[in-house]
């Protein structure tokens, strides 16, 4: 990876924003922990991974963010703190209902029950998991207790400080505190910081705004996004089950929808430049550029249609080769 250029001004406004005031040195090192922790959450992908990143879930996500000013990264983190967290929650109740079946008679109207809390509470450890992604905001803008109240009593839902607390606790105790998760955000940024060092014909300020739109697009079409992902690389419009399973891989790789989600976005500002971009990321990421061809067209057909302008249009590359090449190497 080669990084040359004047170092520019990094602004902390969104709008303005702009790369390019970290040394070379510190963007490599954390470029490759990002790579290093995405390897590892890629391999540790379960069978439920995903299940709770529906439209709907993220859709109320994103607009009580939106209501309480936060930053997108916050409503991406929240995501993922309450993906993880009712991933857990649900392969316990697994675990005991396994365990119950042994004893049907008594332990049935126990598990009811838990499934029962887990259903009742969702608005309120959704509530926690936005409230505790604040707080690692940089402290700047931090939910207090009185606005999350208020908004639960809103919503016809009555809960006290005290219930509020022990939310947040045990979100925090369930993953082990554990909550400062990566999200697909920060592997775009860190890449444009690296196209913008790379000398890129599109300019990364430039090209940020639109991958905003595009991973918040992503957040929200989730299922039909990697579903028409799936479809593409293995060449069949019905995926078997077992096919679904060992794609959960794929939906986990943040790293691979990060230069999905940049491509897509190069392609939207300057279609000329499409080419030299996903070069770029090819390069920077080892992830081939047919892979990387296959995620933008589908993230552009999810947003602007199957009739991209021009003759630049990416191609439905047979992504299926890289694809499994990337599961054979977590094999």
């Amino acid at each position: 990876m080669t990084m040359e250029g004047p170092l520019r001004p990094r602004l902390a406004n969104s709008s303005d924003f702009q790369f390019g005031a970290v040394a070379t040195e510190t963007i490599e090192n954390a470029l490759l922990h990002l790579a290093q922790q995405n390897e590892q959450a890629v391999k540790e992908a379960a069978g439920r991974m995903g299940s709770f990143r529906e439209t709907r879930i993220v859709e109320f996500v994103f607009l009580l963010s939106e209501q309480w000013c936060l930053e997108k990264s916050v409503s991406y983190q929240a995501v993922e703190i309450l993906e993880r967290f009712m991933v857990k929650q649900a392969e316990n109740i697994c675990r005991q209902a396994t365990v119950q079946l042994r004893n049907p008679k008594t332990e049935l109207q126990k598990w009811r029950a838990l499934k029962e809390q887990l259903f009742n509470k969702f608005t309120l450890r959704l509530v926690s998991c936005v409230q505790l992604a604040s707080k690692l905001s940089f402290h700047y803008k931090i939910i207090s207790n009185i606005t999350v109240l208020n908004f639960l009593q809103a919503l016809g839902y009555i809960c006290t400080k005290e219930e509020l607390l022990e939310s947040e606790l045990d979100v925090l105790k369930s993953l082990n505190f554990q909550i400062n998760l990566p999200t697909p955000l920060a592997y775009v940024e860190m890449l444009l910081e690296v196209l913008g060092y790379n000398g890129c014909l599109v300019p990364a300020t430039q090209l940020h705004a639109t991958c905003l739109t595009l991973l918040d697009l992503v957040y929200l079409l989730h299922e039909p996004i990697y579903g028409s992902l799936l479809r593409a690389s293995i060449e069949n419009s019905t995926p078997s089950q077992l096919q679904g399973e060992k794609f959960i891989s794929v939906k986990e790789d943040f790293m691979l929808l990060a230069v999905g989600i940049i491509a897509a976005s190069a392609f939207i500002q300057n279609h000329e430049c499409w080419s030299q971009v996903v070069g770029h990321l090819q390069s920077i990421t080892g992830i081939a550029s047919e892979s990387i061809a296959e995620f933008s067209y589908a993230i552009l057909t999810h947003s602007v249609g199957t009739n991209t302008p021009g003759q630049q249009q990416p191609a439905p590359h047979k992504a299926a080769r890289a694809l499994q090449t990337a599961e054979s190497s977590n094999t």
